[in-house]
């Protein structure tokens, strides 16, 4: 009895060993192959010794060749810039994933050589960490204290509308380019958050200002900027756009300087005029306190700077856009026409009428889908190692988002490379947003000026429609309107002129 009572407690201590060794194996096998599996990298072209995959890429159109690598590899996949390795996402639900539900793995800023050269890391397009932070908490804050998003931005809008039509109105019919005048009335909106006051479209600085932050974002765009940035170490051979884009940086903080110079001098402490006012009250108490922090002369001149540049190309540019498309189809112009006869009449056009303007919102809503005006937003950056629809992405790659396959995507629209209006428009033709409207990004880096561009554009197109029928120049057909884009750091309608027609009864 005994020797059993020994025998049976040792076989089954055996057995059970076994199993436990059996089970560690597989534990240790299956922990090895998804450690393997999870660090998995995305796939991508074959790149060649130091120049990567750049004979693939078209870099007047760098968002064209990834969108279409996209089909062949997947919705992330890799591309090599040169010795550069980067991951490329695509399409709206990897986009959204990646910017919105992991946000905080892809929310850094991955700066360009030109913008570490001229020490454009500061602000809030470019920053990172504490300082992007403070800054951008700064910037929102007191952008909706001086009215963005509010009836007191409305007020300036409109206020700024009246000096856009009497531009358009000068031209008497006539065909003329509305370049210049739209970038002045848009860039006045966020002069009078930033500065506290707009300017003439006629004072000097003011021209100067716009012509050199459109020039700036134009080069940056450009073909050798893109190499340069690539590869650094072949200056030499970009030394003219380099130093063009250097003298271009350098003018626009000297500007700056002298503005916020001389609101500094009249510096009321009880009573700020805008943006900046606040900033040089807060720097003040943080010098008395001994700390100035993030409150620095460097971050007040690239948020200011910052500002001015995203709160003026991207609306015009899509204002222009809003005015070509109703030239090329005058029809949904008419349309758009009819509904603020029907609805507004002669009266000035409000925020609170979008609701009851459901085709021309769905205009404008199409207009910045089709116009794309980032079609790949500013690189992001990995803050740490992460792994992403299967995929290993190691801290501190440079992710590029393409808008641009997200505003057309062809599982989101029904008709992605054509101008529908009904893409916004329910069977009732009442006005709904689609989740895959993304132009001005998502997550942590979305536009902090979001809610005052779509009031400008509100305002601005309405108003535009309202008094004035766009027509192509004479002897220029509908048919011959050029939309093929004007490439650079934005896609913006190549040069043309319309015809601004008066429309107001009476």
């Amino acid at each position: 009895m005994e020797l059993v009572d020994v025998f049976v407690p040792l076989s089954f201590s055996s057995a059970l060993g076994g199993l436990l060794v059996l089970l560690l194996i597989y534990v240790v096998s299956s922990s090895a192959s998804s450690s393997q599996e999870s660090r998995k990298e995305p796939p991508g072209p074959r790149p060649l010794p130091l120049l990567g995959n750049l004979l693939q890429l078209d870099l007047r159109r760098p968002h064209w060749t990834l969108t279409e690598m996209s089909k062949k590899y997947g919705p992330v996949f890799t591309f090599h810039m040169g010795p550069n390795k980067v991951v490329v996402l695509a399409g709206y639900k990897t986009v959204k994933e990646a910017l919105v539900t992991y946000a905080e793995d892809f929310g850094e800023r991955e700066p360009l050589t030109t913008t570490k050269e001229s020490k454009l890391e500061y602000g809030v397009i470019w920053s990172n960490g504490d300082s992007w932070k403070e800054m951008r908490r700064f910037a929102l804050t007191n952008l909706r204290d001086f009215g963005m998003g509010k009836k007191a931005c409305e007020d300036k809008i409109i206020e700024e509308s009246q000096h856009l039509m009497e531009v358009f109105t000068n031209h008497k019919g006539e065909a003329f380019d509305n370049n210049q005048i739209i970038n002045y009335a848009v860039s006045n909106i966020i002069c009078s958050l930033v500065f506290g006051s707009r300017f003439r479209y006629d004072d000097p600085v003011f021209v100067a200002m716009v012509h050199r932050a459109s020039k700036g974002i134009q080069l940056l765009g450009a073909p050798t900027m893109q190499l340069y940035n690539i590869f650094p170490w072949l200056g030499k051979w970009f030394f003219s756009v380099r130093e063009e884009l250097r003298s271009l940086g350098a003018a626009k903080r000297k500007m700056a300087m002298e503005l916020v110079q001389g609101l500094k001098e009249t510096l009321n402490p009880h009573a700020s005029r805008g943006l900046v006012d606040a900033f040089l009250i807060r720097q003040q108490h943080q010098e008395e306190s001994g700390d100035l922090g993030h409150f620095h002369n460097s971050n007040l001149m690239m948020t200011v700077s910052n500002l001015f540049a995203a709160g003026t190309e991207t609306t015009s540019t899509t204002l222009r856009w809003g005015l070509l498309l109703m030239a090329k189809y005058p029809k949904i112009q008419e349309q758009v026409r009819q509904e603020l006869n029907s609805v507004i009449g002669d009266r000035q056009v409000q925020v609170e009428d979008r609701k009851n303007l459901p085709f021309t919102d769905a205009v404008i809503h199409e207009t910045q889908r089709v116009g794309n005006i980032v079609p790949m937003a500013l690189p992001h950056r990995t803050s740490r190692d992460v792994t992403f629809q299967g995929h290993f992405i190691k801290k501190g790659t440079t992710v590029h988002p393409l808008l641009m396959s997200v505003l057309y995507d062809e599982d989101e629209w029904e008709k992605p490379h054509s101008f529908h209006p009904a893409h916004f428009l329910d069977k009732d033709g009442n006005f709904f947003k689609r989740d895959a409207f993304m132009p001005f990004s998502a997550g942590r880096r979305v536009c902090l000026g979001e809610s005052l561009a779509k009031m400008e554009l509100f305002i601005f197109f309405t108003t535009l429609i309202q008094h004035f029928r766009f027509t192509p120049p004479p002897g220029v057909s509908e048919d011959q309107l050029d939309l093929t884009p004007r490439l650079g750091g934005t896609l913006s309608p190549m040069p043309h002129k319309l015809c601004a027609v008066s429309c107001m009864r009476g």
